[in-house]
């Protein structure tokens, strides 16, 4: 049941300020006890819950120009409050918190169908075909807060989750049931140099998300600020990820306004 004062968590990314690092990506990988290869080369295989990607214009020098764009997962709403996900697991083993709007993954419940792989038009999922295997002492190093999913189930970013518990039992104990804006936040929007990511209750005016997309409510979030965009909104899963730039070719790219222009000229 959807709580009155019920939270919308999303993610403002500022894609004219990203400096394509990779910063966010480690900070993910040490949060949430993501496991890696030897060999790192074979993408196919290596886990990575926050990706970076580099767009360019298409243009030759000396009218090229770069993006970096990072893609954790989107925390799709879609039309009903489901996610693409969400629909097509036959484990409930993801969810959708009408709470806090975000997809969780319960990894003792999935069986590695991989129907939410097929079913994400983001490609966030993932799934681990081995069991992690730590360097002698590196062990000693994972967050506590965090399992250590086993082979054959499929994993994603969950905005840190547990940070969001830790802060609710903190002010529980404090005897509040409200939380600061900067009382809960994900190890990517920390981590960050550039300060490109902003994170907060999209649906809490005061927060700075909000103030930067203006996300329009009668219109499943569509973001009022000209310069925001989200990937792929004319599929309608109404994503909580929100992208900011000035320039015109990255916002049509992430959208892909170019497919549909292409379309158009061959009707």
């Amino acid at each position: 049941m959807k709580h009155a004062n019920a939270k919308k968590f999303g993610m403002v990314i500022d894609l004219d300020k990203c400096t394509g690092c990779g910063s966010c990506m480690v900070a993910c990988m040490a949060e949430n006890n993501v496991p890696f290869r030897e060999d790192e080369t074979d993408k196919l295989l290596s886990l990575s819950w926050m990706r970076v990607y580099r767009l360019t214009n298409g243009k030759p020098f000396p009218d090229t120009e770069e993006c970096y764009l990072p893609r954790p997962c989107m925390q799709c709403e879609g039309h009903h409050g489901h996610s693409p996900c969400v629909s097509v697991c036959p484990a409930t083993a993801t969810d959708y918190d009408t709470n806090t709007g975000i997809v969780s993954q319960i990894y003792t419940r999935c069986f590695g169908c991989r129907y939410c792989m097929a079913a994400c038009p983001y490609h966030v999922r993932l799934f681990n075909w081995w069991d992690p295997v730590w360097p002698d002492g590196m062990e000693k190093s994972l967050n506590p807060n965090v399992s250590v999913r086993m082979r054959g189930v499929v994993e994603k970013c969950s905005f840190c989750i547990h940070r969001y518990q830790q802060a609710m039992d903190k002010a529980f104990v404090e005897g509040r049931r409200e939380l600061e804006e900067d009382e809960y936040q994900t190890a990517c929007t920390q981590a960050c140099p550039a300060g490109a990511i902003t994170f907060g209750d999209l649906n809490n005016p005061e927060h700075a998300v909000y103030q930067m997309v203006q996300p329009d409510a009668q219109h499943e979030g569509r973001p009022e600020n000209p310069t925001a965009f989200r990937l792929l909104e004319r599929l309608g899963t109404n994503p909580k990820i929100y992208y900011l730039s000035r320039r015109e070719w990255v916002r049509r790219a992430g959208d892909n306004y170019l497919a549909r222009e292409s379309q158009s000229h061959a009707g």
